[in-house]
């Protein structure tokens, strides 16, 4: 157990930051905020884009004689937001926050993501744009490389895709995964281009927070730290069985969605079904293909020993899955109040 350490935390609102916060009590932990403020946490106003982080000549002095460590967790992770946007925060926040540390000499938690490894993997906007991964993994990439050449001890952590909490499902934001199991609830996802034994690795909220508080605890100053399910990870079929055992127990009906060859999607399905389409619903299904590309004959993501964190298994994952997915059910009104508990 190590002494009380003075945090700064960037992202506290977000979906990562909202999970770790109330995992630091023991440490004195002041948010930098921007526009939302974290409930009943201490915080500072500032700018992570802006030199300096926005912050006031004399906040910033305080801080910078006060903070032991930053937890750096805000970023841009719209993959439609485009390379201007991205950047301005992922890569420039990235440097600001890395001035500050220098100046504060404080150790540096860098949150990254498992997808930098799969950054070949991405199919490139189509001319009606949509989502793209790939301004979203080079800013990370960009980012990554000033932690490691700023002599600021600091850590990359690097997680897979983040679900809600492993016990209630709740999360501030949905992700992209939510997306897809929406879809399939809703029977609006007739077909989905991954084999059926395409793992999709993903981690739940509060297990990336404890990891994260792991390396805070354990003071550590160095090193890169893959948060994933690794050979645990469950296969595209067992997700979809998951989704539409969770359709049935609140009613609804539905047929599941055909799982295609990715190659097969480009070479019949979008000539015939896809382009005759009106635009909006095309682009929403190159969203969707831009998302389960960088799953499409995927290796396992590394995943690392953290002292301390349980690793995951895949009855936890099932687990954490289908609470998610009831939850999911029940914010979008497919499903009564409570029975996310069930």
């Amino acid at each position: 157990m190590t002494s009380q350490q003075t945090i700064l935390l960037t992202g506290a609102s977000g979906v990562v930051g909202t999970a770790l916060l109330p995992r630091l009590g023991r440490h004195r932990v002041i948010s930098l905020v921007h526009k939302q403020v974290p409930p009943g946490a201490e915080h500072v106003r500032g700018d992570l884009a802006a030199p300096g982080l926005g912050l006031d000549p004399a906040v910033a002095r305080r801080l910078a004689a006060e903070v032991d460590v930053v937890v750096h967790c805000a970023a841009v992770t719209d993959f439609g937001a485009g390379a201007a946007a991205t950047d301005g925060l992922n890569v420039t926040g990235t440097t600001n926050v890395l001035d500050f540390a220098r100046r504060a000499d404080a150790t540096v938690h860098y949150l990254s993501t498992a997808f930098v490894a799969r950054n070949g993997m991405t199919r490139g906007r189509t001319n009606e744009g949509g989502a793209d991964p790939a301004d979203y993994l080079a800013s990370k990439l960009e980012a990554e490389q000033l932690v490691r050449d700023s002599g600021v001890p600091a850590t990359i952590v690097r997680p897979s895709v983040v679900i809600g909490d492993s016990e209630t499902g709740a999360i501030s934001k949905f992700q992209g995964l939510h997306s897809l199991a929406l879809a399939v609830l809703k029977g609006a996802l007739p077909l989905l281009p991954l084999d059926q034994r395409a793992h999709i690795d993903f981690v739940p909220q509060d297990h990336l927070a404890a990891a994260l508080v792991a390396l805070i605890d354990a003071e550590a100053g160095a090193g890169e730290y893959w948060v994933t399910a690794g050979e645990a990870a469950l296969f595209t079929q067992a997700m979809i069985d998951i989704v539409t055992d969770e359709a049935a127990r609140i009613g609804l009906s539905l047929a599941p969605p055909r799982l295609v060859e990715p190659d097969m999607v480009d070479r019949l399905v979008r000539p015939v079904f896809i382009d005759p389409l009106p635009k909006g619903v095309r682009r929403r299904f190159d969203d969707m293909l831009a998302m389960t590309a960088l799953f499409a004959g995927a290796d396992f993501f590394p995943r690392s020993d953290i002292p301390g964190l349980a690793a995951l298994d895949e009855d936890r994952l099932s687990q954490a899955f289908r609470r998610s997915v009831r939850y999911l059910a029940v914010e979008k009104g497919l499903a009564r109040p409570g029975t996310e508990a069930a």
